[in-house]
C-alpha cells in the first residue's frame, strides 16, 4: 500500500463477533493501529494513543487490529479491556496485516478524511538506543490533517514486535 494512494475497503470483526469495516468511518480521519495483547511496545504505545485521541473523538477514529496467530480472543479481550481500547477487531488470517504489510506491533496507518493513506509507521521516535519519546509522530500526522494540511513526515520505521504470522 503506497503512501498518497486509497486504501481498500476491509472489513473485521471485533472481540464480540460484529462486523467492522473502513469505509464505516469515511469522512473521518481513520488511525489503523496494527496491535498486540503481548507486546510490550504495544502496551506503552496504547497509553499515548488513548491520550491524543480524547482530544480528537469527534473527528479521528481508530481502529486496532490484532494480528497475531498466537494471541487468543481471552488474552485480546483481557488486555483491551485493562488498557480501555475500544474497538479491537481480529485479523485472525493475517488479511488486512498484509494488505497494509504491517510488519509489527505497533505499526500504524493513518487514513485522511478521503480514504487516502497519508502516514505509515512508528506511533513516536522510540527505539532500541532511545527508549523515551521525544518526537510523536502519529500526532503529528493526525494533526497536520485536523488542519488541512498533509503530514510533513509521512512514512517512518515501524518500531516493536513482529506480528506473528505462523504458528
Amino acid at each position: 500500500m503506497e503512501i498518497n494512494q486509497p486504501v481498500p475497503d476491509f472489513e473485521l470483526p471485533d472481540l464480540n463477533g460484529k462486523l467492522h469495516r473502513l469505509t464505516d468511518h469515511h469522512g473521518r480521519i481513520v488511525i489503523v493501529n496494527f496491535w498486540s495483547c503481548e507486546c510490550p511496545h504495544s502496551e506503552r504505545t496504547d497509553k499515548a494513543i488513548l491520550s491524543m485521541f480524547v482530544q480528537w473523538q469527534e473527528e479521528v477514529s481508530m481502529l486496532t487490529i490484532a494480528s497475531n496467530r498466537n494471541e487468543t480472543l481471552t488474552a485480546l479481550r483481557e488486555a483491551a479491556e485493562m488498557r480501555h481500547l475500544p474497538n479491537v477487531l481480529q485479523d485472525a488470517d493475517c488479511r488486512v496485516a498484509d494488505l497494509f504489510d504491517a510488519q509489527t506491533t505497533p505499526h500504524v496507518f493513518v487514513i485522511d478524511r478521503n480514504g487516502i493513506l497519508r502516514y505509515r509507521g512508528a506511533v513516536d521516535d522510540v527505539t532500541f538506543r532511545q527508549r523515551t519519546p521525544t518526537r510523536f509522530y502519529l500526532d503529528e500526522a493526525v494533526e497536520a490533517l485536523l488542519a488541512g494540511a498533509f503530514p510533513t513526515l509521512t512514512e517512518s520505521p515501524a518500531y516493536g514486535c513482529a506480528i506473528v504470522r505462523e504458528v
